[in-house]
């Protein structure tokens, strides 16, 4: 094995999907790319790492809610853009030409370009460590998703893209919670 520097380790961990989380302040909606996100168990409750930072911090804390939406390998460009750009001075969906959908439980808008969108409540801030929990409320998944490949980012300025999937449900099965 060969030994890297410590401070690239978070690269061998972190190519989990990119999500583009959505907000909306009450006034205008913001989108901000995430790729420090993880699932905390089945309910669904999930997690990201943000902090007050980004111009989004402030609509997740006081209105507790936001839409995960997960993009597609086509839509890396848009993500980047939209992680590289401020929701302060730019309407990123207006930019990016990205369509914004109401969604039944928050206020915060599902993108209808991507994959898979969630509407989420905030449960938790641990701003200690930049962390907010979410509770899934709802999830959409496009009808074409089945042929389109998530996007995954390393952490170092490259990505990754899902390729084969490989089933091995019948093994798994004692392990999968009722309904997955």
């Amino acid at each position: 094995m060969q030994e890297i520097q410590l401070s690239k380790a978070f690269t061998l961990i972190e190519p989990g999907p990119v999500v583009l989380v959505t907000t909306c302040d009450g006034e205008r909606d913001n989108i901000m790319t995430i790729t420090w996100t993880m699932v905390l168990d089945f309910v669904p409750r999930f997690a990201l790492a943000t902090g007050v930072w980004n111009y989004s911090y402030a609509a997740l804390e006081a209105k507790r809610e936001c839409v995960l939406a997960i993009p597609s390998a086509d839509m890396l460009d848009t993500a980047i853009g939209i992680g590289t750009c401020s929701g302060s001075e730019v309407d990123k969906f207006r930019r990016f030409g990205l369509t914004p959908v109401r969604g039944r439980h928050v206020g915060a808008a599902l993108i209808q370009e991507c994959m898979a969108n969630i509407e989420c409540r905030v449960v938790d801030i641990v701003a200690a460590h930049g962390i907010v929990v979410l509770e899934g409320l709802v999830a959409y998944v496009d009808d074409k998703a089945g042929t389109r490949r998530m996007l995954h980012a390393v952490g170092d300025g490259t990505f990754i893209v899902d390729g084969k999937h490989m089933n091995r449900r019948e093994q798994m099965l004692s392990k999968l919670p009722d309904g997955v």
